[in-house]
């Protein structure tokens, strides 16, 4: 598909906000990255989130894989925080690990990688963040990315 817009279609966006599994590909253990922020968030708000990185053993507690054809378990969903040149090679591993879904961060735009994907019967979300559109469709956006459970227009005391 050559039209950015055709892969950010709502009900697919939600389709894939609603599967459990993530693999994030790129999470990084180093709390500034905004794959951290992701992952955490994911984990906060109930989804079984899988770190990819081979640089790592462990982030968040949970074992670290090298990539995602060494996760032993299916995941539905493969979230993208790499340099969009590795894409077609994550997206060959989705395909084959059975993962439904291809979400590539903003920044993460890859055609070739998305043509493989979609040849394998993935959809793709590209160049959307999973954090912002779990926040947006679920109404869980805080300043913090956290969902404090009170709306108030007050300020706090100083």
């Amino acid at each position: 598909m050559s039209d950015l817009s055709a892969w950010q279609k709502p009900a697919v966006i939600q389709a894939a906000l609603a599967k459990p599994r993530v693999a994030v590909v790129g999470l990084s253990a180093n709390e500034l990255r905004a794959s951290n922020f992701v992952g955490y968030y994911l984990l906060r708000n109930g989804y079984t989130v899988v770190p990819v990185n081979p640089r790592e053993e462990e982030i968040f507690g949970l074992t670290c894989y090298p990539s995602v054809e060494a996760i032993p378990e299916p995941v539905d969903v493969v979230d993208v925080f790499r340099d969009p040149s590795a894409v077609p090679d994550i997206a060959a591993e989705a395909v084959a690990a059975g993962a439904r879904y291809l979400w590539l961060q903003f920044g993460v735009i890859s055609p070739e990688g998305v043509a493989i994907a979609e040849a394998g019967g993935m959809d793709c979300i590209v160049d959307r963040c999973i954090k912002i559109e779990h926040a947006r469709y679920r109404g869980r956006m805080h300043w913090l990315g956290f969902n404090t459970e009170q709306i108030s227009a007050q300020r706090g005391k100083a």
